[in-house]
């Protein structure tokens, strides 16, 4: 894979460098039993100076090339992804020993294609590219959601459901028609712990907007640190309405919260996660709501097979985990009766947070 990395990279120390050989040797055996099933013989994983590429596999060394650069400025999933690409190259090249085909011949497209892998001859990952369709849906949509800012409660909440019920109709149309392209991104910031109210959002995300999500592992090599962060798939259009919403809601939850301490002279936060799950909480109640009327209407998703292929072979093995709620609380309950309240619109100005490209100019 080539590409120039997208800035300069920080230099590390010895002990920084070392560590992030041996989260990516880890990550290595990991995608080698997952997704290859253990067949690959265990290579050398190093960094290198190269500016010219991402990665490459070397097969006189047994060894797989990443970019010193490359690594440092861009987020895990997207180092994984390369990763993954090289160790397709070496499955081809020392487990089906095709050697006489072009690097990204058949037989590595092959594989790419059956094992969920970015297969592109250069550049970094991305999720696909906005259609013609997409691109109109998209956009009427902004415009539903620039009407949902209006001050009369009424006239907003029929905008956002609006907006919702042309998103299921366009889904629940593509789905039945041409085969769809699906891609993924990683929301939010990474964090150690992950708190009820991002696990509600992901939750949101997974049932009202047309995407499937899972919280992965990454890690930060600058920090020495790991975390998860969520992951979406889906195809572009949904990934594009996933990512603003993930932002709108990750921002107005916040700043309820503020209002909710400053109406009550709360000067300390020690509620917070609590009033945050439960703004969550509240609006996934209304999107519920709004679910059952767009079924009383007949318009029932029942899902996308396609991309549910697409998630499995991202994820491969994947571990279910229960977690206890926060406590249900004074804050609690206003945190979901300000979630009831939330109207999901586009901003007058700038986006919410990062990434909310759908709906800022």
């Amino acid at each position: 894979m080539n590409d120039e990395p997208r800035m300069d990279h920080a230099r590390l120390s010895v002990e920084l460098e070392m560590a992030l050989v041996r989260e990516l040797q880890r990550a290595y055996a990991d995608i080698n039993a997952t997704h290859f099933r253990r067949k690959l013989r265990p290579a050398t994983v190093v960094l290198s100076e190269a500016k010219s590429r991402l990665g490459r596999w070397i097969p006189d060394v047994r060894g797989i090339e990443l970019g010193r650069g490359f690594v440092l400025s861009q987020p895990w999933g997207v180092v994984l992804e390369v990763l993954k690409h090289e160790m397709a190259h070496q499955y081809v090249s020392e487990v089906l020993g095709k050697v006489d085909e072009t690097a990204h011949g058949p037989a590595f497209r092959d594989v790419c294609a059956r094992l969920g892998i970015d297969g592109a001859a250069a550049g970094v990952p991305v999720a696909g590219n906005t259609g013609r369709d997409e691109a109109r849906v998209l956009e009427r949509i902004a415009r539903l959601l620039a009407l949902a800012e209006s001050p009369n409660v009424h006239e907003a909440q029929a905008a956002m459901n609006a907006a919702q019920r042309l998103m299921l109709k366009y889904n629940l149309e593509t789905v039945a028609g041409a085969v769809r392209s699906y891609g993924f991104r990683h929301l939010g910031t990474p964090s150690g712990r992950v708190c009820e109210s991002e696990r509600i959002l992901g939750n949101i995300l997974d049932h009202h907007f047309f995407v499937d999500v899972i919280w992965v592992p990454v890690y930060r090599p600058l920090e020495q640190k790991r975390g998860s962060v969520l992951e979406v798939c889906g195809s572009h259009a949904n990934l594009e309405m996933a990512t603003y919403v993930h932002a709108f809601l990750t921002h107005t939850a916040d700043q309820l919260w503020l209002a909710h301490k400053r109406d009550r002279k709360i000067r300390i936060n020690r509620d917070r996660r609590t009033f945050l799950a439960g703004v969550m909480a509240g609006f996934l109640e209304k999107l519920n709501g709004q679910r059952r009327a767009n079924q009383a209407e007949g318009l029932i998703w029942v899902g996308d097979a396609d991309l549910s292929a697409f998630y499995r072979k991202r994820h491969p093995r994947i571990a279910h985990v229960r977690h206890q709620g926060s406590a249900r609380n004074e804050a609690h309950l206003h945190g979901r009766e300000a979630g009831r309240r939330i109207v999901l619109h586009r901003p007058v100005t700038s986006g919410p947070g990062n990434g909310a490209r759908l709906l800022t100019r």
